[in-house]
């Protein structure tokens, strides 16, 4: 993520009550019989909720699936319903505020018993907090914290994303610590968490708040929970809920942006930044060896600056989507899609539609998608 500014104009259509069917749960869904055909898609953007302030994570909790739970930057986690604010379901303070911190990520347990969020403190500092949930409250006395990150030095680059797996695993995205270029050379360090995505058991394993799930690749070194490396801002990722491949949103530096691809269950790779941006060498560094290749990259030349990673698309009201993965940039607002076969990119448009200042997507129990805008809107994609 980088400076939020405003972009161009979003093409809308008349918006309509709120509601999400809540009859497929939020850890699968079966993979679609229809193919892909992006070129065929026409879509809409339809403004769903306003009133918001400053929107970074959409989230639903399972037995609550007609309301959307909200992480507003400033600390609160609100609930939506009916197109407007309708509770509070969490509120932060002592939180750093900064353009890149503050409160950056919720998801729930696949019980929705359980609420993870991931936020800045006043000194910059990561921190991954559980609570059990009260109705629809978090209940305070509950907090517990699972992982205390020291990310002090520079206050850009803090990942954020937390995503809960299938597996009932809790998947961490973390920036590379800040400063341009790397300046801590975090990334390629397996010494340190800055720069990775992690994957822990959240449950309490021992006098430990969290355990390392045995399948990590790295789990007899001095970071057990590091799942990938050698990442720059990863600000989204998600796991496509059919198969459970990781999709990965990594903001570049000054030239290029990226989207990394891996296949369920594929752990320790390492996706080349500081020594990479994109395709390209950096700063004159060499491909680490066997380092993987970003599936796509796209150019600062066509206006790009900072990528916001969305979801592969398992709705219904879309069928030619399913399958494809929905994404946009902070700074262009253009919606865009791409689709994956054998590892390559075999189909990417740009789907001609804008949303203003977008913050993030979110993904419905049902596999409809969602975007925020920095305004203050929640949107959802439609058929045109």
């Amino acid at each position: 993520m980088r400076k939020w500014g405003i972009v161009g104009s979003v093409l809308i259509a008349t918006s309509f009550p709120f509601a999400i069917p809540s009859s497929v749960g939020a850890t699968g869904t079966a993979a679609p019989a229809t193919a892909p055909q992006l070129s065929t898609v026409h879509l809409k953007v339809v403004p769903f909720a306003t009133g918001l302030t400053s929107p970074v994570t959409l989230a639903w909790r399972t037995g609550d699936a007609a309301r959307v739970y909200v992480a507003q930057q400033a600390g609160q986690v609100v609930i939506v319903s009916g197109g407007a604010v309708v509770s509070t379901a969490l509120s932060l303070s002592g939180l750093s505020h900064g353009n890149e911190e503050g409160l950056l990520g919720i998801t729930f347990s696949n019980d929705g018993t359980k609420l993870y969020v991931d936020y800045t403190d006043a000194t910059g500092d990561i921190h991954i907090v559980e609570y059990t949930m009260n109705g629809s409250v978090a209940n305070l006395t509950t907090r517990r914290q699972l992982m205390l990150i020291s990310h002090h030095t520079f206050t850009n680059h803090n990942g954020g994303n937390l995503v809960m797996g299938a597996d009932n695993l809790l998947y961490i995205s973390v920036g590379d610590g800040g400063g341009a270029g790397d300046t801590l050379h975090n990334a390629q360090n397996l010494n340190a968490v800055l720069g990775k995505i992690l994957r822990i058991d959240p449950r309490p394993t021992g006098t430990k708040p969290y355990g390392i799930p045995p399948g990590n690749p790295f789990v007899h070194g001095t970071r057990p929970a590091i799942w990938q490396y050698g990442l720059r801002n990863p600000w989204r990722f998600s796991l496509d809920r059919a198969t459970h491949d990781l999709w990965i949103g990594d903001v570049g530096q000054n030239l290029w942006e990226e989207v990394d691809y891996a296949p369920a269950g594929q752990s320790g790779i390492n996706w080349g930044w500081n020594l990479r941006d994109g395709l390209q060498p950096y700063n004159g560094g060499a491909k680490p060896p066997g380092a993987r290749d970003p599936l796509y990259v796209r150019s600062h030349s066509a206006g790009d600056c900072a990528i916001i990673g969305g979801y592969v698309y398992r709705g219904s009201a879309i069928p030619f989507l399913n399958g494809g993965y929905v994404f946009s940039d902070e700074r262009t607002g253009e919606l865009r899609a791409l689709v994956q076969q054998g590892g390559a990119m075999t189909q990417g448009p740009n789907f001609h539609l804008t949303i203003p200042e977008v913050t993030t997507f979110g993904q419905g129990p049902a596999g409809e998608l969602y975007a925020a805008s920095r305004g203050g809107t929640l949107y959802r994609l439609a058929p045109a």
